[in-house]
């Protein structure tokens, strides 16, 4: 199974009411990816958001810097807001990473549960599942080939168009990312291309079914869903103990989400939220080596999944622990999962 780190470049206020500059948050970006390349780590993913608290609106250009100093690691987005881009530019965008990293780069492709992006670039969110299909489409046209003839509702047609650089790697992957809505797996799975789920609540238990649906729906396209890797996406965090897991995790983690609480009518993240969240079966990957282990191990076995990328930086976490997560990560994690 993969292991990487997935980030928003988050800026979020802490207790003092003041927001990391962006430009100091992205330089800990960086250093964080090179930290997870040395770690051992197989990805590192950049989410793209267009508001205060968030730092990383334009994922390629941050994958980019990472490019310039890394080797190994894979550099994916988490996610590109397909709905409210245009799938030529973005095809354009990550197949120059491609070039620039040697064939490392990949799109992670989702409709967007912030939906801030929409008016920002002129879309109705009366349109929001045609969006996503209707660009999914031609993405995955312009990815597999050169000159393109199409048409569609939601942006101007294209005539033997030809859409240049063309990425190293053929295909470029494309996978798509969703949050437990039935019909984006089952398109997923139609389309034949990976899965990645994003379980921020609950228990991951209860994913198992739709990773079924994607599957089956795989094989009644008629792809082979052996060859289909599916990924999901967690919060969490690791550190020598568990104490100092959640001194450096909670505070952040629960200033965000009850943040995002008062925006989605979610209630407030309390102690007892998020020890339950933590509890076996929880959605929370967080305390020492052995404990984050035995919940990613867990989540493998329930879900049979491929790649597990770990998001520790939920609200502003201090930049030495999230490094220290990394080390732990890549080193300990990783050696109780292979045993």
């Amino acid at each position: 199974m993969e292991l990487g780190i997935s980030t928003f470049a988050e800026t979020t206020a802490g207790p003092s009411g003041k927001r990391m500059p962006a430009a100091q948050r992205l330089g800990e970006v960086v250093r964080e990816a090179v930290a997870a390349e040395a770690a051992g780590l197989d990805v590192y993913a950049v989410g793209e958001h267009h508001r205060v608290d968030y730092a990383a609106s334009a994922p390629a250009v941050v994958l980019a810097a990472i490019a310039a100093q890394t080797e190994r690691i894979r550099l994916s987005s988490a996610v590109t807001v397909l709905s409210s881009d245009d799938p030529v530019r973005v095809y354009e965008s990550f197949a120059t990473l491609d070039l620039l990293s040697g064939g490392r780069a990949e799109i992670m492709a989702g409709r967007g549960s912030f939906t801030e992006s929409f008016p920002l670039f002129g879309y109705d969110l009366d349109d929001y599942e045609e969006l996503f299909a209707e660009k999914l489409e031609l993405l995955l046209e312009v990815r597999d080939n050169e000159v393109v003839t199409w048409s569609g509702r939601q942006r101007p047609a294209l005539d033997r168009a030809g859409v240049y650089p063309r990425a190293l790697q053929r295909p470029l992957p494309v996978w798509v990312a969703v949050g437990g809505t039935p019909a984006s797996v089952v398109r997923a799975g139609a389309l034949g291309l990976p899965l990645a789920l994003a379980i921020i609540g609950g228990e991951p238990a209860r994913f198992a079914p739709l990773v079924e649906l994607y599957r089956e729906s795989a094989r009644r396209a008629g792809h082979d869903p052996a060859g289909l890797p599916v990924a999901v996406h967690l919060h969490g965090f690791v550190a020598d103990t568990t104490q100092a897991a959640d001194a450096a995790f909670y505070e952040p983690y629960a200033t965000a989400m009850t943040v995002l609480g008062r925006e989605r009518g979610w209630p407030a993240m309390t102690p007892e939220r998020y020890q339950a969240l933590r509890a076996q079966g929880g959605s929370l990957a967080v305390g020492s080596p052995a404990e984050v282990a035995e919940k990613l191990g867990a989540v493998r076995s329930t879900l049979g999944i491929d790649r597990v990328l770990l998001h520790p930086s939920v609200g502003t976490v201090e930049h030495g622990a999230v490094i220290r997560s990394i080390e732990l990560l890549g080193g300990e994690v990783a050696a109780a999962l292979a045993s």
